[in-house]
């Protein structure tokens, strides 16, 4: 009898275990359920809303941009160059006297190419009777194939840019230099030298803009706006308005009529942004 108590005790104390082990294992898998829930709780991506915003500014232009190109032919690259630098020097020296900073004048391209012509070879002179005369003639020119590049010299250019500060002068400038032998006067195209800070007040205005959108839309549609959850700046530049352009080409004679002064009208700046907000 003391013996099978004994067993009784054993068993019962195994089963005891048993249920002890048992639950904890299912306690610790139901912890681990709810935490990974919570866990998905927390990671789900929030519902948001974007809004676009558009801002722009005005300025008046405080630099005017003029280029042009110095063209010269002759026989030798030595003598194209020499004539590329005979007009060089005298639209650097009458660019000087209208108070153009050396700094605001720069080459942007110079090279020298030579030039060719097709020809083609006279044919020998072919001998043709004279009617009623019985003399014979051999005037006739004619050319034989197959005819050949030649060289006829060579051709040298210069480009150069300018920036031109007093934009009350550009006229004057571009008139002046219409007289000096230069090609492919271009110009002017006014815009502003230092565009930063007035692209940062564009910038400011779209955001206000945006945030104003944002504000009207939530209270419509009865949203909460939560913290932002993306910015982007869109703004690609801003556009330069070209009060004038003129284009002179070489030997082009400079109009008597031509303005002295070239309105420089007003360039946009402008800046897009879009906010994303979370809702509740």
């Amino acid at each position: 009898m003391e013996i099978l108590e004994v067993n009784k005790n054993k068993i019962f104390n195994m089963l005891l275990v048993f249920l002890i082990v048992v639950s904890a294992y299912f306690a610790v898998k139901i912890v681990s359920e709810i935490k990974k829930d919570s866990l998905l709780g927390e990671n789900a991506t929030p519902a948001t809303i974007s809004f676009s915003g558009h801002g722009e500014v005005t300025a008046v232009p405080d630099i005017a941009n003029v280029s042009f190109t110095i063209l010269k032919d002759s026989k030798t690259v030595a003598d194209a160059q020499a004539g590329v630098a005979t007009v060089e020097k005298s639209a650097l020296d009458f660019l000087k006297t209208n108070s153009v900073d050396t700094k605001d004048i720069q080459t942007a391209n110079a090279s020298f190419n030579p030039t060719y012509q097709y020809q083609n070879a006279i044919c020998p002179p072919v001998p043709v009777p004279m009617v009623n005369t019985g003399t014979v003639s051999s005037n006739n020119i004619a050319y034989c194939p197959p005819g050949k590049q030649v060289l006829t010299g060579y051709e040298a250019s210069e480009s150069i840019t300018v920036k031109v500060r007093n934009t009350d002068n550009v006229g004057k400038i571009m008139q002046g230099l219409g007289t000096l032998g230069v090609s492919n006067l271009n110009g002017p195209n006014f815009t502003i030298d230092n565009p930063d800070a007035l692209q940062a007040q564009a910038r400011k205005l779209a955001i206000d803009d945006a945030k104003s959108k944002a504000a009207i839309l939530a209270k419509d549609l009865g949203v909460t706006l939560g913290k932002i959850e993306s910015f982007s700046d869109n703004s690609s530049g801003y556009p330069i308005m070209y009060a004038q352009n003129a284009v002179m080409s070489a030997g082009a004679a400079v109009p008597k009529s031509a303005p002295a002064v070239i309105p420089a009208g007003v360039n946009t700046i402008s800046s897009d942004v879009t906010i994303t907000y979370e809702i509740k």
